[in-house]
């Protein structure tokens, strides 16, 4: 009988586990399928650190900003291959991914830069600075 179909509630395989790529088919890899970013505003510079492991900035990375958003897109194209026993299994991921970040008015998309090192893409901003507030002015009420 193969590996695949047998089944014993004492192993690492069962049949809730061969589920996972029929799920993923239906119901997508949201978990996979979202970019994770981190922002942060220090000594006026917006820093937006992206997650994107394993992929080519160069090839699969595009940075736009339109309307006021940031947006990166990304495209994973991912391969992996398993052989044992005279078995091989070969598994494609294709996908391609987005993540919209509103930015403060202002910033001048000239002044926006991007690096990628160990697979993380990191975009910093400057920040313009705020029109000087006004000091807080207490107004009088008139009796008529």
């Amino acid at each position: 009988m193969s590996d695949l179909l047998r089944w014993s509630p004492f192993e690492r395989h069962s049949p809730f586990n061969m589920m996972g790529p029929f799920r993923r088919m239906f119901e997508g890899e949201s978990e996979h399928s979202m970019i994770r970013v981190e922002e942060e505003v220090k000594e006026d510079v917006l820093t937006v650190r992206a997650e994107l492991p394993g992929i080519d900035p160069e090839e699969d990375v595009e940075i736009t900003l339109s309307e006021g958003q940031l947006e990166i897109s990304a495209q994973r194209r991912e391969k992996t291959e398993q052989k044992d026993k005279g078995n091989y299994r070969s598994e494609f991921r294709y996908g391609s991914f987005s993540r919209l970040i509103p930015l403060p008015k202002g910033i001048k998309q000239e002044e926006i830069t991007a690096t990628y090192k160990d697979g993380v893409l990191e975009v910093k901003a400057p920040v313009p600075q705020a029109e000087a507030e006004r000091p807080h002015q207490k107004i009088q009420i008139t009796h008529d």
